[in-house]
């Protein structure tokens, strides 16, 4: 149980309500849903007492020397041998009683959370980009079998293994209820890995300031039971759908013509451009562009027409497509779940 949930438990939320308004929700290091994330939490909360009875203790010796001055209190020197116990117990013995235990936890804790996987966990690649995130499944060749973006599905209960790349800048993958930061170096793979003990929708983010939109740059972790998992899995792996009514046949058309297929991918279709999310099955997505807007239609709309004025600094480009063209673009898109 996490702390907060503890607090509650025991009836004191009118007193530590103000306190407990930021450690919950599904981006809280506080509110873990995993094995690591509660190691994580376990740690910090001592941590925070600890460091707040420093600061007061620190902060009430001003205070007191602030008050003597002030009543010109002038209090007896200290001798040599006062002096240099108080610097052996103040300046050392103290800071490394408080600090060595923190040390050794956060030594502990870490082995504990990068432990070696089974060999046969499920495997996810994932490659930070300027700002979105490319998301790969694996098989247990190491070949892709499926790709989707900004939205990660893992199953409930069981380690999944990620490899971390990116081909631009650093960035940092970090689902807080889950597991804490690891950074995504260019030319280099990182592994982490991730257990979620309950379903659930979890926020991610990029932890590493990676340029203008960095605060935009978010994903979704989808936990679900085993079964669903699979069938989703099992969907993401097909092509896309062919268009079956004719706004949807004249939006494939469009999506040809436009350029848009120059840098996106459909599978299924001749479109395979690789600068841009792959669209296979965008219509499934819960956000779009990197967990900023909701994936609805009004919203896809405004992405496709002004991405700028929904993500400055982005890489793609606004469209010059007439209303008649959006719309059957849109009804295009739309079915591609």
């Amino acid at each position: 149980m996490s702390f907060s949930k503890h607090i509650r438990s025991t009836g004191l939320v009118g007193v530590a309500a103000p306190l407990l308004a930021a450690c919950e929700g599904p981006q809280s290091a506080l509110d873990p849903a995993g094995a690591a994330a509660d190691l994580i939490a376990r740690l910090w909360w001592p941590t925070l007492l600890v460091a707040t009875f420093v600061t007061l203790l620190v902060l009430s010796l001003l205070a007191v020397a602030v008050l003597r001055a002030r009543r010109k209190q002038i209090a007896m020197p200290l001798n040599a041998r006062q002096s240099r116990n108080l610097v052996i117990a103040g300046g050392i013995i103290l800071p490394l009683a408080a600090t060595i235990p923190f040390a050794l936890s956060s030594f502990s804790i870490g082995r504990v959370i990068d432990a070696p996987l089974p060999d046969d966990a499920m495997t996810v690649e994932v490659i930070g980009k300027q700002w979105w995130w490319e998301v790969h499944y694996l098989d247990e060749a190491g070949e892709r079998i499926a790709t989707t973006a900004n939205e990660i599905h893992i199953p409930v209960g069981e380690p999944v293994r990620f490899l971390l790349k990116s081909d631009n800048v650093i960035h940092s993958f970090w689902v807080p209820n889950l597991q804490g930061k690891t950074d995504m170096m260019p030319g280099r793979t990182n592994v982490t890995s991730l257990t979620a003990d309950e379903p659930g929708v979890y926020r991610g983010q990029c932890a590493e300031y990676c340029g203008t939109q960095h605060a935009l740059m978010a994903f979704l972790l989808v936990a679900e039971e085993p079964e669903a998992f699979d069938a989703w899995l099992e969907g993401q792996r097909q092509p896309a759908s062919a268009p079956q009514m004719q706004a949807q046949v004249d939006g494939q058309e469009v999506f040809m013509q436009a350029g848009c297929a120059g840098c996106h991918a459909i599978r299924g279709t001749s479109a395979s451009g690789e600068e841009g999310p792959d669209l296979t099955h965008l219509a499934s997505r819960r956000t779009l562009a990197g967990a900023t807007v909701p994936n609805r239609i009004g919203h896809l709309g405004g992405w496709i027409s002004d991405p700028q004025h929904v993500k400055p600094g982005n890489k793609m480009p606004p469209s010059e497509l007439t209303p008649e063209e959006l719309k059957s673009l849109l009804a295009y898109l739309e079915s591609l779940e």
